[in-house]
């Protein structure tokens, strides 16, 4: 009787919270050189029924950022703070666990996956997935003081670069001057 109990009112619990629809959605376009230490971010998406977008390319060599207006043809530049993170597992990472994304009961039917956990000076506490094979990311978790967690998936990885032009700022950005009093960026800026 009591289970019996128990079990209605775990229903009625669940069925009295209402899904909401959500007021933020996003997708980007991430282009990403190790050696030129260069990422191109083109981000596109709907904030309470308000569309927006951003292009941003962060040069860490010259550590600058530009904030890229193709519409108008205009660039901000901004002083860009912190190291360039290489998007692989850190030497001191700690290996969590191994999985099957999708199913192993058959052949091509799963990704065999590695998460690994560790501590970042630049990003806090952070969990990664990559591919067993290749080292191919899938998705990190950050985790920062100022802003929570931060979960970055990754689709359609494509080894090297179609087009590293993209990777260098536009004709009318050559004269953007660096703007002067701003607090200097970062990546994880690009997100909030």
């Amino acid at each position: 009787m009591q289970a019996l109990l128990l079990t209605c009112l775990l229903a009625v619990s669940c069925l009295a919270h209402t899904p909401y629809r959500c007021t933020l959605w996003e997708s980007a376009n991430f282009i990403y050189d190790a050696i030129g230490q260069r990422i191109r971010l083109q981000e596109f998406g709907v904030l309470n029924n308000k569309s927006f977008n951003l292009d941003a390319l962060l040069l860490y060599r010259e550590g600058a950022m530009f904030f890229i207006d193709k519409k108008n043809r205009n660039c901000t530049k901004r002083a860009l703070k912190g190291d360039f993170q290489p998007m692989q597992v850190p030497q001191d990472a700690q290996l969590l666990g191994q999985a099957v994304l999708g199913s192993s009961s058959g052949p091509g039917e799963g990704l065999l996956v590695n998460t690994w956990v560790g501590n970042s000076p630049e990003t806090g506490k952070y969990m990664s997935t990559v591919t067993e094979f290749g080292c191919i990311p899938i998705g990190t978790a950050y985790h920062t003081d100022q802003y929570g967690w931060l979960q970055v998936s990754y689709y359609n990885n494509i080894k090297g670069v179609a087009d590293p032009s993209m990777l260098n700022p536009p004709e009318f950005c050559k004269g953007a001057e660096l703007e002067r009093g701003q607090t200097p960026v970062n990546f994880l800026n690009l997100f909030f």
